[in-house]
């Protein structure tokens, strides 16, 4: 099993827009063109729901709140079990499946992500989970840095985040200079 990929999907899930179910069929893969078609309005209330729960996961990992990460997954793997089985059509293609055939496509791509993210957290701790620094962002990630020192989603929000910074330091030194009074170079006395 790709623990990763299943971990990503939590990420996919917690990062998508969910305004409709367009909007859910968009977090399919191509490799899940399957969960895309039979995915139905009443999988978005509960694709909403995992959203935030997840979310919340995230935003403890990034906070130091271990003990509050493992509770949330816990709890969703409780409402998401994992039923592994055997899937495809012939030895060249066999691979695993985290729930039980005929499952609904919310408890299927659920349960792999609530999955994932519990094994990430196992190998890697609840420090790898992140929410982008960059506060117009908000999308989550996860930590693959050696040094576990991303801020960052992505090199696009780090790159407008640090060019933010460096023109409001920029402004601000324009506008000490502005403030400080010239000083005058003749020695004229007062009177």
């Amino acid at each position: 099993m790709n623990f990763d990929a299943y971990a990503r999907t939590g990420v996919d899930l917690v990062n998508a827009r969910l305004d409709d179910l367009d909007d859910l069929r968009a977090i399919f893969p191509d490799e899940n063109a399957w969960m895309r078609d039979e995915v139905a309005e009443r999988d978005l209330a509960t694709f909403r729901r995992a959203q935030k729960r997840l979310r919340d996961v995230f935003e403890y990992g990034t906070s130091g709140r271990d003990a509050q990460a493992v509770a949330e997954l816990n709890a969703l793997l409780e409402a998401f079990p994992v039923q592994p089985r055997i899937s495809g059509h012939d030895s060249s293609d066999w691979h695993m499946h985290v729930t039980s055939r005929g499952a609904s496509v919310s408890a299927e791509y659920l349960a792999g992500a609530a999955w994932g993210l519990s094994v990430w957290l196992c190998e890697y701790g609840s420090a790898r989970f992140g929410v982008c620094a960059d506060e117009r962002c908000g999308n989550v990630y996860l930590d693959t840095s050696s040094n576990c020192c991303r801020r960052f989603c992505s090199e696009r929000c780090a790159t407008r985040s640090h060019v933010a910074a460096h023109r409001a330091r920029k402004r601000a030194a324009i506008g000490e200079q502005v403030a400080v009074p010239a000083q005058s170079d003749s020695l004229t006395p007062v009177s």
